[in-house]
């Protein structure tokens, strides 16, 4: 199957220096593998969204010359796929209504015990997906072999909420599946979600991609840069400096004479020289000196 990879960013704010190393990593990774790149927005919880956010993060994605193929995915246009798997997931037996409380799951350790907490459906209940008492593991393109027993984890994790709003984890997983997305490129803060997502496609039926998890880009402090933490959004008239910096962070050098060039050149030299890169170890690494 020829390589599809997609970018998908909440509208919870502007991107800042963190999105754009995470944009521009998948964007090259489609790109030197002659494959398509994909943006969705993941707007699933209006409470956390920011009005004008996901057309302020399209313009600055194309202000830095990601451009990306075919229409934007939007997962609020999807509601009646991700409740049709829900159904499905309740048919199956492999999810379960559930009416544990904040305060109880707080008793818990905050670790769900699983279908023995079970409930029957009501407005009033979550849904959730059981997960097993075992190790999983995949093989992660940058970190490695990843290894995890979800049931000791959290445990059973939402993919419908109380409020009739569906969970990240199922909403993901399936736009992945229904847009055969063969790669997914992205933070290494995200590794716990991809074994509950690889777990959920697993319970669907359906192929899950190949996963490669980049080290996070931290303030110095070891503190992720991120949109509810105040990361400075991205500048376009910075837009060269920014891209010279992030591709330092994937581990490659622009030459001095690139140095100031528009970004379509930056990204063409890029594209050209990402086979060699070489991923820094680890699963954080520091805001560059050049912007810090």
């Amino acid at each position: 199957m020829s390589y599809r990879g997609r970018f998908a960013p909440t509208p919870s704010g502007p991107l800042h220096f963190g999105s754009l190393v995470a944009a521009l990593a998948s964007w090259l990774d489609a790109r030197a593998n002659g494959g398509e790149w994909l943006v969705r927005i993941d707007d699933l919880d209006p409470p956390r969204e920011v009005p004008g956010a996901a057309d302020a993060i399209l313009l600055q994605l194309e202000q830095f010359g990601l451009v990306w193929d075919g229409s934007v995915r939007y997962q609020s246009q999807h509601h009646e796929a991700y409740q049709g798997a829900v159904e499905q997931l309740l048919a199956d037996h492999h999810a379960f209504y559930c009416t544990l409380t904040r305060k109880q799951l707080t008793a818990l350790n905050h670790n769900h015990p699983g279908i023995s907490a079970a409930a029957p459906g009501s407005d009033d209940a979550s849904v959730r997906l059981a997960v097993p008492d075992s190790e999983l593991c995949f093989d992660d393109g940058i970190q490695g072999r990843v290894c995890n027993n979800l049931h000791q984890d959290g445990g059973a994790f939402v993919i419908r909420r109380r409020d009739g709003l569906f969970g990240y984890q199922l909403a993901c997983a399936l736009d992945d599946a229904n847009d055969v997305i063969t790669h997914v490129l992205r933070g290494a803060d995200l590794i716990d979600s991809t074994l509950r997502q690889r777990w959920l496609l697993e319970c669907l039926g359906r192929p899950a991609p190949l996963y490669a998890h980049l080290p996070v880009v931290t303030d110095g402090r070891d503190t992720k840069l991120s949109k509810s933490g105040g990361s400075e959004a991205l500048a376009p008239a910075r837009a060269s400096q920014l891209l010279s910096a992030a591709l330092h962070c994937m581990g490659l050098q622009p030459p001095k004479d690139l140095q100031g060039a528009p970004p379509a050149s930056l990204l063409e030299w890029g594209k050209l020289h990402y086979p060699e890169h070489h991923w820094p170890p680890g699963r954080q690494q520091p805001l560059p000196t050049s912007l810090s």
